[in-house]
């Protein structure tokens, strides 16, 4: 075969192969973007029950709860900026950085709490869990001033629904924070059509508790054709699941914010940032060195209070015709100008209980990331065959202290109650040695409040002050507000939030 006609059939046969070889690779692109993503370890389908069926679905990112507000978070000089005018000396200045978390946007009002209640009394109507949620009512009385409305009315009244709760104790507001994490979950799980909200419950067969629910302690009442179940993809027939927490559906839960957290979010200083630079720092939860409002755009706006405090002795609200915060007590939560987050009253009305159990040296010990001290650490209570016990009355899953013994192979922590830790000069044998009530009021029940209230003067705005009071206990000047983790981004769901953060698989050269 002369030269050229043996070149022409190799060119023939190479153009050949080169379009069998294009139509297998386009083949394998349609096949491999027409079926489940694969995994970059083993090659397995994800979501195909022929690979076994282990999930990977697209995340959206975390919703954000009823009532809360993304909090970004960073590093801050967390501690008083006043002068020390008790001279305790309990919180110097020290950096910290706190992970991105939610707020409550206000502080809970008698209308939220009251919520609770009903709910309580529809649930429980033969226990005394509604008794023991009821606010105390008389924390209003005073032997040397009539108060006696503010006992009668201030819950209950809808003059003051909107007015924030008071005479809640620190496990109570706990106790709420909890109840709201099941009752938005409850929330979620009927919008999306996997369970539809029974308002007629019963006790342990309807009372959903998030965490029962995710342990398969909790079967949703069958109460008419679900719109949507999860597809269970380890059955090769088309079978359905009850969510679990790698669904991303279910919201964390809902508690009161650490100290840390309060005061990173009171001081907002992601409004007087540049870059990386904090231009301006604050004494209070608004820029300048006054408490009246100094830019008003108009004169009637000049001069008012930013939040309601005591101005001196015997000012609770100003004079008549000319009231400089118009709160003799409390005021609407949605009262004043909200801070650079977008958080009402963070200075004022009333003080807010946070999780931290106090301790005069609270600056001295502690991580400098989240840090929080009142740390007992505790784990499901197995049956026999290693599976959750029972709930208990309220339809919760049990709990348990964790052990020395299943600690020894740790590093990280042995015991679980931390509480005390670093703190041993307090400490004999494990018992307490304060005398409380008598040389000191300072137990691991005294818990921390931060802000000030309407009873308070200026000083205690400033978001680095710090009191505290025993759980158990109640003030007329004392409320609270609920708190979020943000799981994932720092910054928010949004894409043109994230452009800052490295690009995944990015092959630009840098």
């Amino acid at each position: 075969m002369p030269p050229y006609q043996l070149y022409k059939t190799f060119r023939e046969k190479s153009m050949k192969t080169k379009l069998i070889s294009a139509l297998i690779l386009f083949s394998s692109v349609v096949y491999l973007s027409s079926c489940s993503k694969r995994s970059a370890t083993t090659g397995w389908g994800y979501n195909d029950p022929r690979w076994g069926g282990f999930e990977d679905h697209e995340y959206p990112g975390q919703e954000t709860g009823p009532g809360l507000v993304l909090v970004e978070g960073g590093t801050f000089v967390m501690g008083t900026k006043e002068q020390d005018v008790e001279w305790k000396y309990d919180n110097l200045e020290r950096r910290v950085t706190v992970n991105s978390f939610y707020m409550d946007q206000t502080e809970i009002s008698n209308k939220q709490y009251r919520e609770y209640l009903y709910w309580l009394l529809r649930v429980f109507p033969d226990y005394d869990v509604y008794n023991q949620a009821l606010p105390d009512t008389l924390v209003w009385r005073s032997k040397l001033a009539f108060n006696e409305p503010y006992v009668e009315y201030y819950l209950r009244h809808p003059a003051y629904k909107d007015y924030p709760v008071v005479g809640v104790n620190w496990l109570q507001a706990t106790d709420f924070a909890a109840w709201r994490t099941d009752r938005v979950n409850t929330m979620i799980l009927d919008r999306e059509g996997i369970m539809i909200y029974d308002p007629v419950q019963e006790l342990e067969e309807n009372n959903f508790n998030t965490a029962s629910y995710l342990s398969g302690l909790y079967d949703i009442p069958k109460l008419g054709k679900k719109k949507y179940q999860p597809r269970d993809y380890s059955q090769k027939k088309k079978a359905t699941r009850r969510v679990k927490v790698e669904d991303g559906i279910l919201l964390p839960e809902y508690r009161l914010p650490t100290e840390a957290e309060w005061e990173f979010a009171a001081k907002a200083l992601i409004g007087n940032s540049v870059n990386e630079n904090v231009e301006q720092d604050k004494i209070y939860p608004w820029n300048d060195l006054t408490v009246r409002w100094a830019r008003g755009s108009t004169e009637r706006e000049r001069g008012l209070m930013l939040a309601n405090f005591k101005r001196g002795r015997g000012d609770q609200a100003g004079i008549a015709s000319k009231l400089n915060d118009a709160g003799f007590i409390t005021t609407p939560v949605y009262s004043y100008w909200p801070n650079d987050y977008g958080l009402y009253n963070m200075a004022g009305n009333v003080s807010e209980w946070v999780m931290d159990v106090y301790r005069p040296l609270n600056w001295e010990d502690f991580d400098d990331f989240n840090p929080f001290r009142g740390n007992v650490f505790k784990t499901v209570l197995l049956d026999e065959y290693g599976d959750p016990e029972e709930k208990d009355s309220l339809g919760r899953l049990k709990y348990r202290l964790v052990s020395i013994e299943e600690n020894v192979n740790r590093r990280n922590y042995k015991k679980a109650d931390n509480i005390g830790y670093k703190d041993e000069e307090t400490y004999m044998g494990g018992d307490q040695i304060y005398e409380y009530g008598t040389t000191s009021l300072v137990n691991n029940k005294a818990r921390i409040y931060k802000g000030a209230s309407w009873n308070d003067r200026a000083y205690w705005m400033a978001p680095g002050t710090r009191r505290f009071l025993d759980e158990e206990l109640a003030l007329s000047t004392l409320g609270f507000r609920c708190a979020m983790i943000r799981v994932g981004s720092p910054v928010g769901n949004n894409p043109k939030a994230n452009k800052h953060l490295p690009s995944t698989g990015s092959k630009k050269k840098r």
